[in-house]
């Protein structure tokens, strides 16, 4: 029986088939979708690079995030995570970008923004797309479902702009 592509091989092969380049902003998942996304070998043909933007000094100063959009929304929301998907693919010049920014817990979490909030956004051309969802479980589960998200998000824009 033939094994089943993988989200990270589909999706590379979806850019390639394009032509299309990538590039990442991530906050809570720390890097794990880079790390992702470089395990395909053959990965170097349309992976740009990435940033883990944690601070919102570092997403304002690399990813162009505005300053007034931190303040009225905060680092978790759609607005952001739409900043940084722009930003980061602007810096690397890339086709198409990817973020994901959210509270992964355990701590961190308030009423507005608890625990598990995550929100993910692509961009390609003019074309933008933002999701949020609501995880339970612990850090590592979060990260792990926030990062499944962000790349069915990315496979998602890829086929449809395509």
């Amino acid at each position: 029986m033939k094994k089943k592509p993988i989200l990270e091989e589909r999706i590379g092969r979806a850019l390639l088939d394009r032509g299309w380049d990538l590039a990442l902003a991530e906050s809570c998942t720390g890097g794990l979708i880079g790390f992702r996304i470089t395990a395909v070998p053959g990965s170097s043909g349309y992976f740009r690079g990435g940033v883990v933007a944690y601070e919102n000094r570092v997403k304002e100063r690399l990813l162009g995030v505005r300053p007034a959009t931190l303040r009225l929304h905060g680092a978790v929301s759609a607005e952001t995570a739409v900043e940084m998907a722009r930003g980061a693919r602007r810096l690397f010049g890339a086709t198409v970008a990817l973020s994901v920014t959210g509270v992964a817990g355990p701590d961190g979490g308030s009423d507005a923004r608890p625990v598990g909030l995550v929100y993910a956004s692509a961009c390609a051309g003019r074309k933008k797309v933002v999701t949020e969802k609501r995880f339970t479980g612990g850090r590592e589960r979060v990260r792990r479902r926030a990062a499944d998200m962000a790349l069915e998000l990315l496979l998602s824009l890829i086929e449809d702009h395509g």
